[in-house]
């Protein structure tokens, strides 16, 4: 198997990380599946172990009922209840839309260190959906809790395609 290197610079060294190959379509797929749970707020995402390729817990926001359960919150929620223990080094989150500040944040306390997104946050917010304008990428780089591989746009006119003509919410 061909091996994938990721080369993070960290003051003026040189840190090499070697880097699974994933199936990121795949993994967005099932995503963009849970994220349709909610048709008002579909914001899914899934745990995945990057070792085994096994998907760990699954999330889909559900604001209504508790402002703090985005997608991404509530898959960290039910990895936390159904895989006490997870190696969390292991995971990688794939969710439907980039993560706001506070998602971000679980993401960098959690310890996970991959995350992919599909639509950005300038494509929420030219559709019109709240949201703090603050990227991902910001969030990660403002910490030290550790580096936090971002990749966005997989499935990007799919998981858009969740967000166009649909009522917005102030709780999303």
């Amino acid at each position: 198997m061909r091996q994938h290197w990721l080369f993070v610079e960290a003051d003026n060294d040189r840190i090499r990380v070697r880097v699974e190959p994933l199936h990121h379509e795949h993994y967005m797929r099932r995503a963009i599946e849970v994220a349709q749970r909610n048709p008002d707020a579909p914001f899914g995402a899934v745990l995945v172990d990057r070792e085994t390729g096994e998907i760990l817990a699954e999330g889909v926001n559900d604001a209504c009922s508790n402002p703090i359960l985005h997608g991404e919150t509530a898959a960290i929620l039910a990895c936390v209840e159904s895989q006490p223990g997870a190696d969390w080094s292991r995971l990688a989150l794939y969710t439907t839309a980039e993560p706001c500040p506070m998602c971000s944040s679980a993401i960098l306390w959690s310890g996970i260190p991959h995350l992919i997104f599909g639509t950005s946050a300038d494509t929420l917010r030219e559709l019109g959906r709240p949201h703090i304008r603050i990227r991902a990428e910001e969030v990660a780089q403002r910490s030290t809790l550790g580096d936090l591989v971002i990749t966005g746009g997989v499935l990007e006119k799919e998981c858009d395609a969740l967000y166009t003509g649909i009522s917005h919410h102030h709780n999303d």
